[in-house]
């Protein structure tokens, strides 16, 4: 099986540069300069019955440090498992970790101030629907952390019915990404510099026990960062200074334990100020709204449907991203490759630890993103009408295992 556990952060690397000369973040007050302000934030709620072992759901959770002016080094989570009801719900140990009787402990790295980070942990149906227990975890780091009330989350699962379940993955904006589905087992990244063209790491996972037909998505960048290559066929608008697409790949049959994406390449401006460029943002949906087993060739759902998600759990089909910027360096500009709609192969395996979006720093910290849920449910209800008239069709190639087993 793929290894569940993911990246570490990823990040040592580029904290050291953002330390370093003309890359270094405002300086902290005096009496707090060596202390961080982490808090853990759940953003998975619910597990489709039917998802077995070897397509465990990773629970993403977020280590959130965008309200520390300094970096959490040697940030770490523990999960305690003892309160899960076995009859219901089972774990995987990310490789890694170490384990303690019913807890495991695994070191997600360094974590750069004003920047937050995903990771989850990878949990699977052993039985019916219903309450399954809490999961207990607590992170910590080397670096002092004043308010450590919010380190720590009782978090109720719950298993419900059969279905599809995607959740979102970014890998932060740096040179060197290995496009991969969001693996995070990058081994040299560095900042990118101003004017420089680099691939974006994404996907859209499968996580539910159903296979998920057809596929609307949008993408922000942060501002100063540009498309340089994107799909056929997408809506594009700035917004905020912002750019983004909104995508919808109604032909997209997504099994579980596969994920989706598209060839992206961005660029990042020469003006561009800040070593951090924040709040990029990812979600996604499922477009088929009506019961029953969806058809392998769907039909373009209509705005009645896109109201009525058929979803097992919406709450992680979001995440957000930062971009590393190498200001030090020279810009160089880079030549714009031919767009291109062709979809990446999937994996078989969703990340797990590290690996997903991270946070800008000026998102509150709170337990359910309701004002960020609203204004994507608003931005759908306004595009929606334009994504019927979109009429290019991308059948993604995915990497499969095997179909879905019946999980009535």
């Amino acid at each position: 099986m793929t290894a569940f556990h993911r990246s570490a952060l990823a990040r040592a690397g580029v904290v050291a540069l953002l330390a370093a000369g003309g890359l270094a973040t405002v300086a902290a007050p005096a009496q707090a300069a060596d202390q961080a302000d982490l808090a853990l934030v759940p953003l998975s709620y619910e597990l489709a019955k039917g998802v077995d072992a070897a397509k465990a759901k990773p629970f993403k959770f977020r280590v959130d440090n965008s309200r520390s002016s300094v970096a959490a080094k040697g940030v770490s989570y523990t999960a305690d498992t003892s309160l899960l009801l076995k009859n219901k719900i089972g774990f995987v140990v990310p490789d890694g970790c170490q384990v303690k009787g019913k807890k495991f402990t695994c070191e997600l790295g360094d974590l750069p101030a004003g920047t937050s980070e995903e990771f989850g942990i990878p949990l699977f149906s052993t039985g019916g629907r219903g309450a399954a227990g809490t999961l207990v975890v607590t992170i910590k780091s080397a670096t002092v952390d004043p308010k450590r009330g919010d380190n720590k989350v009782e978090h109720e699962i719950t298993v419900a019915k059969p279905g599809y379940d995607l959740t979102s993955w970014v890998q932060d904006v740096q040179a060197n990404v290995v496009v991969n589905g969001v693996q995070g087992d990058d081994p040299d990244l560095r900042p990118v510099r101003r004017g420089e063209t680099v691939p974006l790491d994404w996907a859209i996972y499968n996580d539910g026990s159903r296979k998920a037909t057809g596929i609307f998505y949008g993408l922000t960048l942060p501002v100063g960062v540009t498309f340089a290559q994107k799909p056929e066929g997408c809506l594009e608008q700035v917004f905020q200074g912002k750019q983004q697409l909104f995508c919808e790949d109604a032909g997209a049959v997504v099994k579980p334990g596969e994920y989706y994406t598209s060839d992206i390449r961005v660029t990042i401006g020469g003006d561009v100020t800040e070593p951090v460029l924040h709040e990029g943002d990812l979600f996604a949906y499922g477009l088929d709204g009506a019961e029953g087993q969806p058809e392998e060739e769907p039909e373009v759902a209509s705005l009645a449907q896109r109201k009525a998600f058929t979803e097992v759990d919406v709450m992680d089909n979001h995440t957000t991203f930062e971009a590393f910027v190498d200001l030090a360096a020279t810009p160089t500009p880079t030549a714009t490759p031919t767009p291109s709609g062709t979809a990446t192969p999937g994996t078989t395996t969703s990340p797990a630890a590290g690996g997903g979006g991270s946070d800008g720093g000026g998102l509150p910290v709170t337990g359910v993103q309701v004002g960020l849920i609203g204004g994507i449910g608003a931005i759908i209800l306004l595009v929606g009408g334009a994504l019927l008239v979109l009429s290019r069709r991308r059948k993604v190639v995915l990497v499969a295992p095997g179909d879905e087993k019946s999980t009535d």
